[in-house]
């Protein structure tokens, strides 16, 4: 999936939809994001050894996982991340670099949903972490 086909899925827009491209295979999400220097994230972290924060990190896991839900979540709801676990940092990741996850939902006892990913930079582990978040209304 494309960005645009992305947004079918995913609630977030503009600056906040960190993914360009995703798709979900046997339950396992692959998503893609190259971090080309000009994200607003870079701008303060840190001036003169731009590093993308883990927070954001994060934040691509678990817009990738939600491919995994491609048709699953009604038009009136959203997936709120509702905790993170577990979280390693390996490696920074910086412009220049093509950050790739691997996710996927390892339990669901709704409107929980339990995952675990990790992402790569030229297949070295940057990141790993288990999280969870729900489907819930959207107001």
């Amino acid at each position: 999936m494309d960005k645009q086909e992305l947004k079918n899925i995913l609630p977030h827009r503009d600056n906040m939809l960190l993914l360009d491209e995703a798709e979900c295979i046997d339950g396992i999400a692959h998503g893609k994001k190259k971090i080309v220097g000009d994200e607003w994230f870079l701008k303060g972290h840190f001036p003169g050894n731009p590093v993308v924060p883990g927070v954001i990190l994060c934040e691509i896991l678990g817009q990738s996982v939600c491919v995994c839900l491609d048709g699953a979540i009604p038009d009136d709801k959203l997936p709120y991340f509702t905790g993170l676990d577990d979280v390693k940092f390996r490696k920074p990741v910086v412009p220049g670099d093509l950050f790739e996850t691997r996710c996927e939902i390892v339990k669901i006892r709704e409107p929980f949903y339990f995952a675990k990913g990790e992402g790569y930079v030229n297949g070295k582990k940057c990141v790993s972490a288990s999280f969870s978040f729900a489907v819930a209304d959207k107001n």
